[in-house]
């Protein structure tokens, strides 16, 4: 197999592509990053554009000073990029938020009372959890199957009703029919929300070809690993929902002790953005959008194709790997995979990659309890024991085959060393 070093040919780096990790025996290798999926390492221009920032850095809104008007003129452009780079509607709010959970649950504080949500089990636990009545789907045995199971979820539903589903999987890295299932959502009088976590920085995504209500992702998971997150979509539910957090900047007036009347703010941005927000994460993420957008899909997607592919193609020769997958293979997915070794734990084969190889992946069961003992075929296992994990391998840009080669003859050592 050969092992060149042939790094994905776009405009943008990441930092730390020159990182060296220690192995055993004391000897110091390249990182080969494979850890995309939890965290993504930071774009350059992500951190020349916080850098930027820091000098005039202040408080946003309300400063009558030029480094204050500078900060919130910054501040509300990165909303305004946000927008652009998902393609959403003139009209729907963008908050900003700590991270796709932290949008998720906000959403969920802002339902229409008697809100009934449609999930599937396949679902990271950000959209599985916080809502308070759920009617949660059985893992769907193939695309078409999930369009209809959500057709006759939502309508049996009485009264208001959200869809929750994923573009991407985390476990999988599949692609999810987001444009079917938000046609079957408006059908019944529901709307969609879309966890965009894996699939932005991986694929264009645009909110209003999709007819999409909601879309949530995080900064970290798009090379901007600053803090912040965003939730993208209509007013209305944002606008009359009771204010996720409480204080500065979310109220209007605020009553005395013989009025004690608090007027909160009608518009959804300032009323869930109480006290001083992550400028800096906000501008962090908007540069990620910047930087990926001036790069172009094409090329990108392109080299991730490629990657992935090598990467399934040695999996598949390694003898006793199984790889993850709810659809098969050959259904389109994102770049990331997840995999089984026979005669190891995850996480002994997590260890051994880091230890040994200078390779990082994740194991465990990726905030997807259900889904993961589902691909797996057990009932059992907890988040903190070994049971039902597998390992996680995820590539983006800084990937290199070089990476890609290392994982599957590490693989082989392991296969190898379990036979002798």
């Amino acid at each position: 197999m050969s092992v060149a070093t042939i790094s994905i040919p776009v405009q943008v780096k990441v930092l730390g592509e020159d990182l060296e990790v220690p192995v055993k025996g004391g000897r110091l290798v390249s990182y080969a990053n494979l850890d995309y999926a939890a965290s993504a390492p930071c774009l350059e221009p992500v951190s020349a554009a916080v850098a930027a920032a820091l000098p005039a850095y202040s408080s946003v809104h309300r400063g009558a000073g030029y480094a204050s008007q500078l900060t919130t003129a910054r501040y509300e452009q990165a909303r305004h990029t946000v927008r652009a780079f998902v393609g959403a509607r003139t009209d729907d709010a963008v908050i900003f938020t700590r991270n796709t959970t932290d949008a998720t649950n906000l959403l969920a504080r802002c339902l229409p009372e008697g809100t009934t949500t449609v999930v599937f089990d396949t679902e990271h636990h950000a959209s599985l959890l916080p809502w308070q009545r759920v009617v949660r789907l059985a893992p769907p045995a193939f695309p078409g199957e999930a369009v209809r199971q959500a057709d006759d979820a939502l309508a049996a539903i009485e009264g208001p009703k959200l869809l929750v589903v994923t573009a991407a999987s985390n476990v999988t890295g599949e692609l999810w029919p987001i444009a079917a299932l938000a046609h079957i959502a408006h059908r019944h009088g529901a709307r969609i929300l879309v966890d965009a976590a894996q699939l932005v920085p991986h694929r264009k995504l645009n909110l209003t070809a999709l007819d999409l209500d909601y879309v949530a992702f995080s900064g970290h998971k798009l090379y901007a690993p600053f803090g912040a997150g965003v939730l993208i979509g209509r007013r209305d539910w944002l606008s009359d929902g009771e204010p996720y957090l409480k204080g500065g900047g979310a109220v209007k007036s605020v009553g005395t002790l013989d009025d004690a009347t608090t007027e909160w703010h009608e518009d959804a941005e300032p009323r869930h953005e109480a006290g001083t927000p992550n400028v800096l994460g906000a501008i962090a993420l908007a540069a990620a959008c910047d930087a990926l957008t001036a790069t172009g899909w094409t090329p990108l997607v392109r080299e991730e194709e490629r990657l992935i592919a090598r990467l399934r193609e040695g999996l598949a020769a390694v003898e006793g790997v199984r790889e993850l997958s709810l659809w098969g293979p050959e259904h389109p997915r994102v770049g990331i995979v997840s995999f089984v070794v026979d005669g190891y734990t995850a996480r002994e084969v997590a260890e051994a990659l880091s230890t040994e190889y200078g390779i990082g992946v994740r194991d465990g069961k990726f905030c997807a309890h259900p889904f993961v003992r589902h691909l797996l075929d057990v009932s059992d296992g907890g988040c903190e024991d070994g049971t039902a994990s597998a390992v996680r391998a995820s590539i983006g840009i800084g990937t290199t085959e070089e990476h890609v080669d290392r994982l599957i003859i590490a693989l082989h050592d392991l296969a190898a060393r379990r036979q002798g």
